[in-house]
């Protein structure tokens, strides 16, 4: 072989080689590329497999490539679309912005975020009992065994099972929330469930209706957490059937009674979406429920939110829907209040559910929009949507509190004054089983429980006003708060703002009267006995009666609005001789305008000139209104060791 042959044949495996490298590297930056692309898109493709696959969903998908904000795209970096109703100024900080330096950051960065298509709507099967949330009627000779299984879990058993686990309702949305346009892109939730002994069709309709009315793309997982139930089908039967469901769920299981606090806690350390979704056990989600959600926490992960709570009847198992304007309050006992319309209010009336109207302030801040997010004082706690890292930053849950009762008021006190913001989408709606009683039995009596929990409610945020507390409700003083010193801690750390803060700048309206010069019981100078509620309802006449000095229904508030209110009663007189009736407080004087002298001792109603008088021989447990003689019947003592003189 010559040199020139050889240098030929060396030539052409050199280019051969140099061919072969080139290939090789240009295939590894194919996959490199394809394999960027595959993390970083949301979708690929026409059909967007990485969104929809088939057979994922139970119905159809007509409208499966329409994206949510195809005619409006919002921009990554603009993704406040209410703006001009959020940036509210409160001391010289915008609200929702945290009060402490650090933290998590206000939104997210883009790549955490997912594109998403809207889910299908779930079609009617004609014929079938309860679909479009329509009443189910149990034939006559089934009303025994109706009956039997309603004790089971106090709602009407017989009818769920009747009713499919994929059952359609009708879209509840106003108009308005129908033609709604959200950012395209949203953070992926988790969706927490806790349950004890739930009904098996409550449940999965519960899980379905998450599966077939959300995006697809945002729902990471579906974590179920079981609280000890002692029923066998939720046992292992329960965990087969959840495997084989479209999205990822799985149950997570307490080792034993723990209660909502910490099975929630539970289930949150396994979640792996960005936001966490709490839902009940016995609910069912709507058309376009989720996004509306996501929506207000992807343009402030200080913002925690939920969605109007419908009713579903638990005789019927009808679907009722709510107000679109529902305001969350307490009471003096601290007991969560919400409000419904008048003609809700009477069908629920006997599930205690009460009415607080939203006052003209907030219609107002949202420039009288009814889809805009409404600011609540207080919220319900069993359905809301977090951002994960804020539930954990804000505190999560107290975990010094037991079992259920509390929580929500301490989680609302402490996302307002530590710089968070609490609201209630109204395009977002969720029906939710409301029973007239539970089934289930609390370790220790459900009583002890709540007063240990409202004890670390009170000891921790609300500062002065725990003393109001303390003096309505004495029998509370007997429950140990336990140790606090963590959860004070955190409100330090946090930099959150006194409980005056929050009544005057978040919930002006509270029943708890932000300044009065009088707490404590009213006592008629010549007879010795006690202006008293005697437990009665709103329009009923106030009473009086023997002073026991346990508080409760003897303890009576003089506000500087010159109020005499109990709760949320007022004593009211809308003539010259009475009678003097215990109405809602409505803050605007009037018939509710009483002037006490504290020297005299007289208390007169303004409207009328008329002096309070102890009750006749003849109607002994009634007070009246009277011409002013000044005399010692219409003398009444307020002499407490809690007194406060108004501003």
């Amino acid at each position: 072989m010559t040199f020139a042959t050889f240098t030929r044949k060396m030539r052409g495996r050199m280019r051969s080689n140099t061919c072969r490298i080139v290939l090789l590297t240009s295939l590894v930056w194919v996959i490199f590329d394809f394999v960027l692309i595959a993390r970083y898109s949301d979708c690929i493709g026409k059909d967007g497999w990485r969104c929809k696959r088939s057979g994922e969903y139970d119905v159809e998908l007509p409208n499966a490539e329409r994206l949510a904000d195809d005619n409006q795209l919002v921009d990554d970096n603009e993704i406040n679309t209410e703006k001009s109703i959020d940036a509210e100024l409160v001391d010289g900080q915008i609200m929702g912005q945290g009060f402490a330096t650090g933290g998590i950051s206000m939104t997210y960065r883009s790549v955490a975020l997912k594109k998403w298509f809207l889910a299908p709507t779930v079609q009617e099967a004609k014929g079938k009992p309860g679909e479009l949330g329509k009443p189910v009627k149990i034939p006559a000779d089934m009303k025994d065994l109706m009956k039997e299984k309603f004790k089971e879990n106090q709602f009407n058993l017989l009818a769920s099972d009747m009713i499919s686990l994929n059952r359609s309702l009708t879209d509840v949305r106003l108009e308005g929330c129908r033609r709604k346009h959200y950012p395209s892109k949203l953070p992926t939730t988790s969706i927490v469930i806790v349950f004890h002994n739930e009904a098996w069709t409550t449940l999965l309709r519960t899980v379905w209706s998450v599966i077939n009315r959300s995006p697809r793309s945002l729902l990471k997982e579906i974590i179920l957490v079981d609280d000890a139930s002692e029923r066998d089908f939720l046992g292992k039967q329960l965990e087969e059937y959840v495997a084989k469901l479209p999205v990822k769920t799985f149950v997570l299981r307490t080792e034993k009674r723990s209660g909502l606090i910490r099975a929630r806690l539970l289930g949150a350390e396994h979640v792996s979406g960005e936001v966490i979704t709490f839902l009940d056990a016995h609910c069912e989600c709507t058309e376009g429920w989720l996004e509306p959600l996501l929506a207000r926490i992807v343009q402030n992960r200080r913002t925690v939110v939920c969605p109007i709570i419908d009713v579903i009847s638990d005789e019927t198992f009808e679907y009722i829907t709510a107000s679109d304007s529902t305001w969350g309050g307490f009471n003096w006992k601290l007991n969560f209040r919400w409000y419904f319309p008048r003609n809700l209010s009477r069908i629920l009336s006997k599930k205690r559910l009460f009415r607080y109207r939203v006052p003209s302030r907030e219609m107002a801040r949202r420039n009288n929009d009814r889809t805009a997010p409404l600011r609540t004082p207080t919220m319900a706690g069993g359905l809301f949507s977090i951002d994960k890292e804020y539930f954990y930053e804000i505190g999560s849950y107290d975990e010094g509190m037991d079992i259920w009762g509390g929580e929500n008021l301490e989680m609302s006190f402490r996302v307002w004054m530590c710089g968070g913001v609490l609201e209630i989408a109204p395009c977002s709606r969720v029906g939710h089983v409301f029973r007239k009683s539970t089934p289930y039995t609390f370790p220790g009596g459900t009583t002890e429980i709540v007063n240990h929990n409202n004890a670390r409610l009170v000891e921790v945020w609300l500062d002065d006003w725990k003393e109001f507390y303390y003096s309505f409700y004495p029998g509370a003083r007997k429950a140990s708060a336990g140790d606090v010193s963590d959860r004070k801690a955190l409100r330090d750390r946090l930099k959150c703002k006194s409980f005056r803060w929050y009544l005057e700048n978040v919930y002006p309206e509270s029943l708890m009267p932000l300044d009065y010069y009088y707490l404590g019981e009213i006592r008629n100078a010549e007879t010795e006995t006690c202006l008293d509620t005697m437990g009665r309802k709103y329009n009923e006449k106030v009473g009086i009666s023997y002073c026991h000095g346990l508080g409760g229904n003897q303890v009576f508030a003089y506000t500087k609005r010159q109020q005499i209110m109990s709760d949320d009663l007022c004593l009211d007189a809308s003539s010259s001789n009475g009678p003097v009736n215990m109405v809602r407080c409505h803050n605007m004087g009037g018939n509710q305008e009483w002037v006490y002298d504290a020297e005299d001792k007289w208390i007169r109603h303004t409207n009328t000139g008329q002096c309070l008088q102890r009750a006749s021989r003849e109607d002994a447990n009634t007070p009246l209104l009277r011409p002013c003689t000044y005399g010692k019947g219409q003398q009444w003592l307020m002499e407490s060791k809690f007194k406060w003189q108004a501003h």
